[in-house]
């Protein structure tokens, strides 16, 4: 029996990019950076934490291939010669504060997501966020955004290992006393299909997130959805 629902934030429940093209785009510029990129783009960037997102991004000014962002942060990091440990630090700097304050400028939940939270809380299910992004923007989101929505939100912090780790959603078990078997976890891309293998639980993908339904396939995914409504649908069974 599924007792929790565990949602990833950025292109699963919230649209987040037109804030963070925005925010990237401002500290970039501040820093002589090119700061012209389009959400589209910005939409490879992310998924891996703001560190690994800002090295995709001057990886790529600096000539790496949009094929060859999805490495980043892995073993094999192609951009480890291009971008230095320091340049990321200087962007983030200036990026990290600025998005906090304009995290819910243009941010809005997608169609549905509020209903299904409301009628997954009726069914008793305990629902939770677990993302990359920093805490401070997690946190607010979550408040401003999904107010009473989630009964915990936990963001990318020290001391935890960001996801396709399995720290993050391990914490949040622990925290709720619940097994692995007792949750699903929710998300969009290559992250979080590696995240649901890594703590040992079901997963659905979302079809309308940041990468897309080709995407997921072509990466492995399970479970797709197109619609909200179809999450539901398994917790029903479960329940």
């Amino acid at each position: 029996m599924y007792k929790a629902a565990i949602f990833d934030m950025d292109g699963t429940i919230l649209n987040t990019i037109g804030d963070i093209t925005d925010s990237l785009n401002y500290a970039l510029g501040k820093l002589g950076y090119k700061d012209d990129f389009t959400d589209e783009l910005v939409t490879e960037f992310v998924g891996s934490g703001i560190n690994i997102e800002i090295k995709r991004c001057i990886a790529y000014q600096k000539g790496l291939s949009k094929e060859d962002l999805i490495l980043v942060g892995t073993e094999n990091d192609p951009a480890d010669k291009l971008v230095s440990d320091e340049e990321i630090e200087r962007v983030k700097e200036v990026l990290e504060p600025y998005y906090a304050k304009h995290c819910n400028d243009k941010t809005g939940p997608y169609d549905g997501i509020l209903e299904l939270l409301s009628k997954l809380r009726e069914l008793g299910i305990v629902t939770v966020v677990v993302s990359n992004k920093p805490d401070a923007a997690v946190q607010t989101l979550s408040e401003e955004v999904f107010t009473g929505l989630f009964d915990l939100s936990v963001g990318e912090q020290p001391g935890i290992r960001r996801k396709p780790a399995p720290d993050m959603t391990d914490h949040v078990l622990e925290k709720l006393g619940l097994k692995p078997e007792e949750a699903v976890y929710i998300g969009d891309s290559e992250i979080d299909i590696e995240t649901g293998e890594n703590a040992g639980m079901d997963c659905i993908l979302v079809a309308w997130g940041f990468r897309g339904e080709k995407f997921l396939r072509e990466h492995g995914a399970g479970i797709i959805v197109r619609e909200p409504s179809e999450i539901l649908g398994y917790f029903r069974e479960k329940s």
